[in-house]
């Protein structure tokens, strides 16, 4: 799967999550920069990625996550690890 194929589920679950269709995301959007993105949401988009990616983050991994780009490319490194 692409960078870019990741970053379009991506977006598509913030936006499913928060209930906001206008999200655009970038690889260095943090928290901070999108509206309702809270430890209660940080926690339901994990958890919408593992199952649409088919993927399991650790909690370790999940403490290292400093934006969406951090996140897109565990994803990716999680799917090539799993061939």
């Amino acid at each position: 799967m692409t960078q870019q194929a990741i970053h379009a589920g991506l977006t598509q679950i913030f936006r499913d999550v928060l209930a906001d269709d206008a999200i655009e995301l970038r690889p260095e959007t943090t928290a901070d920069d999108v509206e309702g993105w809270d430890s209660a949401s940080h926690i339901n988009i994990l958890l919408a990625a593992e199952e649409q990616f088919g993927i399991r983050m650790s909690s370790a991994e999940i403490e290292k996550l400093t934006s969406v780009g951090a996140l897109a490319d565990l994803i990716a490194a999680k799917m090539q690890a799993k061939g």
